[in-house]
């Protein structure tokens, strides 16, 4: 019964969440949900912790539970940032921090194939939706394949100033994404607070030819990115 009741009480909270309550509402509290609901306190807290979980609200200690920001979620289709908000409606955006010239180094150079004394331009970017900061972007490239690329518009899609200006185009990439926590320095220009959660993904982009491109180090805020992946199994029966 009391499996029932949790159900319950998490199902009318999600309702409220999706159709009710704009981001940053106060939801009931646990005392009032339990009265209302006839549970204990511990499963009206229960319910709760399983929506922050979710990622769905957000508690502050003091002041109660509030509706989060509804999450973004990434799929594992190449796609550039600005493509991924435009199509979940927002609209992207990008404050530039750095743009300069300098010498590849180890790192670097293995994962575009090039001398660590070849030069590399890096294009250091806040990438915003709807003027809220998703995104610490870095994306160094070959500066041969992109001879004065600071001096170009920074504001818009990467992707497509560098196919419009300098005919190159991503056309695959290998992609790495784990979790880490932020420093008091990313923190900030996110506007999260010190150590928040993130996704950190460092992807390698290749043209049609297999020649690598891009390489970028990007990190994302983790109460407000996720991704979303499809899975197969192998041998399994197709079925619709």
């Amino acid at each position: 019964m009391s499996t029932l009741k949790y159900e319950k009480l998490r199902s009318y909270l999600v309702a409220l969440i999706d159709h009710e309550l704009p981001p940053h509402s106060k939801l009931p509290t646990e005392r009032s949900l339990a009265e209302q609901f006839s549970v204990s306190r511990m499963t009206a807290r229960r319910a709760l912790d399983q929506l922050q979980t979710e990622q769905r609200v957000y508690r502050v200690q003091g002041a109660g539970t509030f509706v989060a920001d509804p999450p973004i979620t990434k799929t594992v289709e190449l796609t550039s940032f600005s493509e991924d908000m435009i199509r979940r409606g927002f609209a992207p955006g990008a404050r530039l921090l750095l743009a300069d010239v300098h010498p590849a180094g180890t790192d670097l150079g293995f994962h575009l194939a090039i001398s660590p004394a070849a030069e590399v331009t890096c294009i250091e970017r806040i990438r915003t939706a709807d003027g809220t900061p998703m995104c610490l972007e870095r994306c160094y490239l070959p500066t041969e394949l992109v001879p004065d690329l600071p001096k170009e518009r920074l504001s818009g899609s990467l992707y497509a100033l560098l196919e419009g200006t300098y005919g190159l185009v991503v056309a695959a990439a290998e992609q790495k994404v784990r979790a880490v926590v932020l420093s008091e320095a990313d923190a900030a220009l996110l506007e999260v607070a010190p150590y928040s959660s993130a996704l950190l993904v460092e992807r390698t982009g290749f043209d049609a030819r297999r020649r690598p491109i891009e390489r970028a180090v990007s990190v994302y805020r983790g109460d407000r990115y996720a991704y979303e992946f499809t899975l197969h199994r192998d041998g399994a029966d197709a079925r619709p």
